[in-house]
């Protein structure tokens, strides 16, 4: 009902609209229309009252409210099926993992103005403040194998990348396997987390942490080298709504494709995005570390590193790299 109102009074524009005529158009009293237009002012939204005119929207909150995100988003699937927004939250992932553990439908999006306890890769923290960023997680079913599974961070990354550049203009590429970087600093990190047996996916569950509006001073100090925002990049401060929105068009539209043709356009469209082929690499396990020239990724999303001793293969999951300066390629 919200919704209803909200898009009744967004397509006046300036206009007005009276509780008399949003009751009538929307067959519910006028009662339950001051009502609403309570819960949406306590939510944030401006919204003049007018004893003769009505009522008139002003100004949307700068919250990833479900009003918000649905307001002409162009997706079928990607936030459709239900959006849980939390002002705060220890990470979306662990949300999205209990909803889907309980059957919510794919494309179910959960949503926080704030994470408390972000997480990245290899159990690795991430930087989650209130309002500065898309925190988010999305729910997917895929009818692919499990092993296939990693590769959704792939598709995650390149669908990110498009959506970041498409908003802002801002160029970014991929450092693999989960991180989208400008200028070798995190713009995003990626964690995707999966349910699944022997044969058959139960869901996965990505997760995306977007600076978007952080300020560089803000971030942690030990952090102050390492992450950027959209909008120090871009000199300007960005529309988060317009950001996820974006993210959620081009995810569903790179998730389609895998879905006719297979992973290898994706895999293509990820080589053209990566910042790490063709540089000088450390890989960091648990047993071991070695250095050498990443040159591709293979038909499973593996990085292929030439070393001195040959070619290593190097799974997502159990590893970390970084750049190596001064080293030279060989």
């Amino acid at each position: 009902m919200r919704g209803k109102i909200l898009q009744l009074l967004r397509d006046l524009g300036e206009g007005h609209l009276s509780g008399e005529e949003l009751s009538r158009r929307l067959s519910v009293s006028r009662t339950a229309i001051w009502k609403h237009m309570r819960a949406l002012k306590e939510e944030g939204y401006e919204i003049e009252a007018h004893a003769r005119k009505g009522y008139r929207l002003c100004q949307a909150p700068d919250r990833l409210l479900p009003e918000e995100i649905r307001n002409k988003l162009q997706t079928k699937i990607l936030g459709q099926h239900g959006i849980v927004h939390l002002d705060q939250v220890d990470s979306t992932n662990n949300v999205a993992k209990q909803v889907a553990a309980q059957g919510c439908p794919e494309g179910l999006l959960v949503v926080a103005e704030e994470q408390t306890l972000g997480r990245g890769r290899l159990a690795r923290g991430w930087f989650s403040p209130p309002g500065r960023g898309v925190w988010l997680s999305v729910v997917l079913r895929p009818p692919f194998a499990p092993q296939e599974a990693p590769k959704c961070t792939l598709m995650a990354a390149v669908a990110t990348a498009r959506a970041i550049r498409k908003v802002s203009g801002v160029a970014c590429g991929i450092k693999w396997p989960n991180d989208i970087l400008w200028q070798g600093r995190k713009i995003v990190g990626i964690l995707t987390e999966m349910s699944a047996e022997m044969d058959a996916i139960n869901y996965v569950v990505i997760g995306m942490g977007i600076n978007v509006n952080i300020a560089q001073n803000d971030f942690p100090s030990e952090l102050q080298d390492i992450g950027i925002s959209l909008a120090t990049v871009a000199g300007h401060e960005i529309s988060r709504v317009d950001v996820l929105q974006a993210l959620l068009i081009e995810l569903e539209a790179v998730y389609a494709q895998v879905m006719r043709e297979g992973f290898s356009p994706l895999l293509a469209a990820w080589r053209e995005l990566s910042v790490t082929l063709g540089e000088i690499v450390t890989v960091s396990g648990v047993k071991e570390e070695f250095v050498g020239l990443a040159q591709d990724i293979d038909e499973d999303g593996a990085l292929l590193v030439k070393t001195e001793k040959g070619l290593r293969r190097v799974l997502a999951g159990d590893v970390s790299i970084r750049a190596q300066k001064g080293v030279e390629r060989k």
